[in-house]
């Protein structure tokens, strides 16, 4: 426990003197009634309000103790403590192109990559993870974090249309490696999920490939699709319709960004091969990360307070009943 205005815990002093006046004033008192020879009342029993008598001044004491702690106010430990875990640096570069709605993955590509991602963090609590979207541009939807309830509710808003169509996988990867390149972590991973060929976009992915390999990063790249044709939703007369697309994955381009940065190549054929994929990748090496974990700071007087109060009452109950002076 501490003290947010410690300062007036210097308070307590002032009840030196007070302690010493009160004895004083006790001691030079005189009696009420004054008799020549006490001898006579030794062996007299004494009252058990002689045990009280100082009854009303110790409660004060203690009230003016407590009033003096509640203004100091008491509070719980408000502390960043630093603890040393287990942990990789890992950032998702997902699809987020139109075609990332074709339904040969259930409910459809997306949406599947989404579920399986998010298993998939679930399963790593000590990793620095963040999410980087990518279609006919790129950005940053989360950075590196440890705090995966936020990632996680994130994952809600991730829906194809949000920006230009395409599909620029260099600039996916671009992205990705700015956010990691300055990471401490042993192991930095870029984890990239596609469906398509690049089209468009600055940076080629050969280029982004070079890029994160002269940063230390490995590209582990999925291409997410069946084989042949995959279904895909077009909307015609305020209806859904369903039209048979050719499944194109630049798997050569994929495995020349996997084996430049001396990462894999997979391809999700299905539902269960995703999940195949993302627990291959679960596989790899850790390194220690320094996380700080915040305390937030809770006020601790109510307890104080009640005490002040009871004894409060029961000092003045005492002196306007068994304690109570007659002029």
């Amino acid at each position: 426990m501490i003290f947010a205005n410690i300062e007036y815990l210097f308070l307590l002093l002032l009840l030196i003197p007070y302690i010493v006046w009160y004895i004083l004033k006790r001691k030079n008192n005189e009696a009420t009634l004054q008799i020549s020879d006490a001898r006579v009342y030794a062996h007299t029993r004494k009252n058990y309000k002689i045990y009280l008598l100082h009854a009303p001044f110790v409660l004060r004491i203690i009230s003016l103790i407590l009033v003096i702690v509640i203004l100091a106010r008491p509070q719980t430990t408000n502390n960043w403590q630093s603890s040393e875990i287990e942990g990789i640096d890992i950032m998702l570069a997902i699809d987020i192109s139109t075609s990332m709605l074709a339904e040969d993955l259930k409910p459809n590509r997306l949406e599947a990559a989404k579920d399986v991602a998010a298993e998939f963090i679930n399963g790593r609590p000590n990793d620095n993870i963040g999410i980087t979207l990518f279609a006919g541009e790129s950005f940053t939807q989360c950075p590196l974090t440890v705090d995966h309830a936020v990632l996680l509710n994130l994952f809600q808003s991730i829906k194809c249309g949000i920006i230009e169509d395409g599909t620029a996988v260099g600039m996916g990867i671009a992205n990705a490696v700015s956010r990691l390149k300055d990471s401490k972590a042993k192991s930095k991973v870029i984890i990239l999920l596609t469906d398509g060929t690049n089209n468009k976009g600055d940076i080629s992915p050969l280029t982004a490939a070079d890029i994160a390999k002269s940063f230390g990063i490995r590209v582990y790249t999925i291409g997410v699709g069946t084989n042949g044709m995959a279904p895909y939703p077009v909307s015609v007369g305020g209806t859904i319709q369903y039209i048979n697309t050719p499944v194109e994955i630049d798997e050569k381009t994929l495995s020349q960004i996997a084996g430049t940065t001396d990462g894999n190549y997979f391809r999700a054929t299905s539902n269960s091969k995703l999940k195949e994929v993302y627990g291959e990748i679960d596989k790899l090496e850790k390194t220690k990360l320094n996380v700080k974990e915040y305390s937030k700071r809770k006020e601790e007087y109510q307890w104080f307070a009640l005490a002040a109060f009871i004894c409060i009452f029961i000092e003045v109950l005492l002196r306007n009943s068994l304690l109570k002076k007659i002029p």
